[in-house]
């Protein structure tokens, strides 16, 4: 599994990490690249993700994401909010809970589904691995709501429709 030897890291040090790791799937969700947050991880990430399996160095993890976050409707799912985290710096772990939000369909309501994440500190700034747990069930109803509620055409869609 994911175990990994107790070694204590500098609390400001995985702080500062996990700000740059946040800002890299802010960044991915706004504009569809995922390429910095990839580098987020050591090259040889292991990165476990229960539906679709375990992933191993940052090109399998840039394939499978960017694949993944592409299509429809999952591609309006554009920002990942942290509901809550903690840090164990004497595992090097943060874990926490992140919301996989869709944009606003126009009805101003919010539509995420979350996942508990842990991710473990390589230390120099890189996470060595990734692990999300979350009920595909859940994530399912979530799409379906943000469908119903008018997502077919969310705001990217809107605008390029306006222009023709």
């Amino acid at each position: 599994g994911l175990r990994s030897a107790p070694m204590a890291f500098d609390r400001d040090e995985i702080q500062s990490a996990f700000d740059r790791f946040v800002a890299a799937a802010d960044h991915a969700g706004a504009t569809g690249d995922w390429r910095p947050w990839v580098e987020c991880f050591v090259p040889d990430v292991h990165y476990v993700e229960h539906l679709y399996g375990e992933l191993h160095g940052r090109d399998e993890l840039l394939a499978w994401i960017t694949t993944t976050m592409a299509p429809w409707p999952v591609r309006h799912m554009t920002s990942f909010p942290w509901d809550w985290y903690t840090i164990d710096a004497e595992q090097g772990w943060v874990i926490g809970q992140v919301e996989n939000r869709f944009e606003d369909p126009g009805d101003g309501k919010v539509y995420e589904g979350a996942n508990w994440t842990r991710l473990v500190y390589a230390g120099d700034g890189l996470w060595a691995s990734e692990e999300d747990v979350y009920n595909p069930k859940t994530a399912a109803a979530v799409i379906q709501a943000w469908i119903q509620a008018g997502g077919r055409l969310a705001a990217r869609e809107r605008v390029k429709m306006r222009d023709l």
